[in-house]
């Protein structure tokens, strides 16, 4: 995983997302194809946005609580937050203009 990548899990998450006033976090899983095809996109993205944007990753199955909490049904999931609040949430693999237009949309 990239340095400019924090690694949620179920003890940190909270704090993280309360932390964080602007979030994006990658719900994904290792056996999962579409997450590993979206993870070099979301690892240039942690790269561009550094110092304005967070981005983390929730292994869903090493965090299997809050997967539950936040009702992750597929993955990948992206999750955007803007001072701890949940902004939107997208699903499956997108390219990059897709979730750079949805940064722009909550993080301007």
């Amino acid at each position: 995983m990239s340095e400019d990548i924090v690694e949620l899990s179920d003890a940190n998450f909270e704090s993280t997302v309360k932390g964080s006033g602007k979030l994006v976090i990658d719900c994904w899983a290792p056996w999962c194809a579409p997450c590993r095809m979206l993870a070099p996109t979301f690892e240039a993205l942690a790269k561009d946005y550094k110092g304005k944007v967070t981005f983390a990753k929730l292994d869903t199955d090493q965090s299997p609580k809050t997967a539950m909490a936040l009702g992750i049904r597929s993955i990948p999931t992206l999750i955007f937050y803007r001072s701890g609040e949940q902004v939107e949430r997208v699903s499956g693999v997108r390219p990059r203009d897709d979730i750079e237009n949805t940064l722009k949309k909550h993080f301007r």
